[in-house]
């Protein structure tokens, strides 16, 4: 890929002068303990709406009688909007002014959850849940690339990302065990009413603190936009319904072969564009591209460690919602304390070999899970694994986020931090479809808790060779990349 990249930017025509200049450095933020404080609370929300949902589908379901089929759209719709629509929120930041897009994406996204907490039908809620997906793709872009432009490349920068990344992994389990309880004591209904006062504060705070970066002069690149948001929308989609309709599903082949098709003339288009919505010169960068890869990877782990972990603790373990949520705290707690010790750590370890240490502990955490049957003992089967996941977790997040837009320049920070999301959101969704369809397979013949330990340990066996091809990607490309950096900037004698 990288190889055909450099060859088609070869053809293209010198970028005008004023565009081949070094971008100006990032000046450090005037407040910024309350830019990243914004920063992070904001994607925090983000993060939370993903999973505080799991925990409470049963009462949806209950509650605005949803079939089964259509339960799967509460997530998958969030999802497919998300994903599809990152690069166009990317690029609409860079060029319309990031602070803009932010308040934008957050006003977009706090109004679709009081739409979600307000919904009286399946069809209201999903349509709210979509709406909610496009906020979030103009949101989620926006503060990476805030961040990234806030503070200068270094240790500021090294600390600020330590930090984002952390959220991603403390949300995801906050929004578990936050979800249980409000499920089983108030309403599922509460965790999304909750958005409409923090979005408020945030966008008050955006508005002080905040400043706006250059509005760059520009095209939206319309064609790449459609076949980027077509083509990753068709391939979520596809990805997402394997779950219930198998792999080999004319419809659902159809849809990925379809989105493969449009991400191929996506990337024709962008290595011939004047201003491509996601450069492809990205790429050419080993870290950035092992950060990519990684993560996607990584994230196709993680989401069906959260998904098949829920269904086991509950439909296996007999454990109620709140129970369940609770019961992910030993990942939570120790997630937290070492996302704390991140900075400290990296500066002790770098971060390539925290990441890839990181990546190896939640292997061996995840391994060790999958082995989890009808007779296991929580404290044994499934909370010390749960330790080793969300301290590797806790390890790996702010330096794959690091790495995912290292050595960009001001003026590509938003197109880096939309490849960093739309890693995140395909990673996901790929991960969940694929180990689905086999956890499907493995339950196959079987009823009742066999048939749900029987899936979730075929999911999790392999979210570890996912882990396993992820560890991989850091090892070669991130580690030996910063290994031959430092080998270059010593002195010779």
């Amino acid at each position: 890929m990288v190889t055909v990249n450099k060859e088609m930017n070869q053809s293209r025509p010198a970028p005008p002068a004023d565009m081949r200049q070094p971008s100006p450095v990032p000046s450090p933020a005037a407040k910024p303990g309350a830019i990243l404080a914004i920063i992070l609370v904001s994607y925090l929300m983000i993060i939370l709406d993903v999973s505080i949902i799991i925990t409470g589908l049963p009462r949806i379901m209950e509650t605005l009688s949803f079939s089964t089929a259509q339960l799967s759209w509460v997530q998958s719709i969030y999802t497919l909007c998300f994903g599809g629509l990152l690069l166009l929120g990317a690029r609409a930041g860079d060029i319309l002014g990031r602070r803009r897009m932010f308040q934008f994406g957050l006003a977009v996204f706090a109004l679709a959850s009081l739409a979600i907490a307000a919904a009286q039908s399946a069809g209201w809620l999903i349509a709210a849940r979509a709406a909610q997906g496009v906020g979030a793709a103009i949101l989620a872009p926006s503060t990476l690339a805030l961040l990234s432009s806030n503070f200068p490349e270094g240790p500021a920068r090294q600390r600020a990302t330590s930090w984002y990344g952390a959220m991603a992994g403390i949300g995801a389990s906050l929004g578990l065990v936050l979800g249980g309880i409000l499920a089983d004591w108030l309403s599922w209904r509460v965790g999304f009413l909750m958005n409409l006062p923090v979005g408020l504060a945030l966008w008050l705070a955006s508005a002080r603190y905040l400043h706006e970066t250059e509005r760059r002069p520009g095209q939206l690149d319309v064609p790449g936009a459609l076949a980027s948001t077509l083509g990753f929308g068709a391939l979520i989609w596809g990805v997402v319904e394997t779950a219930e309709t198998g792999w080999t599903a004319p419809l659902t082949l159809g849809a990925m072969l379809g989105g493969l098709a449009l991400i191929g003339l996506f990337t024709l288009h962008e290595a011939r564009a004047p201003q491509p919505i996601m450069p492809l010169r990205l790429f050419t960068d080993r870290e950035r591209l092992g950060a990519y890869l990684a993560r996607f990877l990584f994230l196709g782990a993680m989401v069906t460690f959260f998904f098949f972990s829920t269904q086991y603790l509950q439909g296996v373990l007999g454990f109620s919602a709140l129970a369940a949520g609770f019961g992910f705290m030993p990942m939570t707690l120790v997630n937290f304390a070492v996302a704390l010790a991140g900075p400290r750590l990296t500066a002790w370890l770098s971060a390539p070999r925290q990441l890839v240490l990181g990546l190896v502990v939640t292997f061996i955490g995840m391994a060790w899970l999958s082995r989890a049957g009808l007779d296991s003992a929580y404290l044994t089967g499934v909370a010390l694994p749960m330790v080793l996941i969300g301290a590797g977790q806790g390890l790996c997040f702010g330096p794959l986020t690091a790495s995912g837009i290292a050595r960009t320049s001001a003026t590509e920070a938003g197109a880096a931090s939309g490849v960093v999301n739309v890693a995140h959101q395909l990673g996901a969704a790929f991960g969940l479809g694929l180990l689905a369809a086999i956890a499907a397979t493995a339950e196959a013949g079987q009823t009742g808790p066999a048939a749900i330990a029987a899936g979730v340990s075929a999911a999790l066996t392999g979210a570890s060779v996912l882990l396993l091809l992820s560890t991989a990607c850091a090892a070669l490309l991130i580690l030996h990349a910063n290994a031959g950096r430092n080998r270059a900037a010593t002195p010779r004698p």
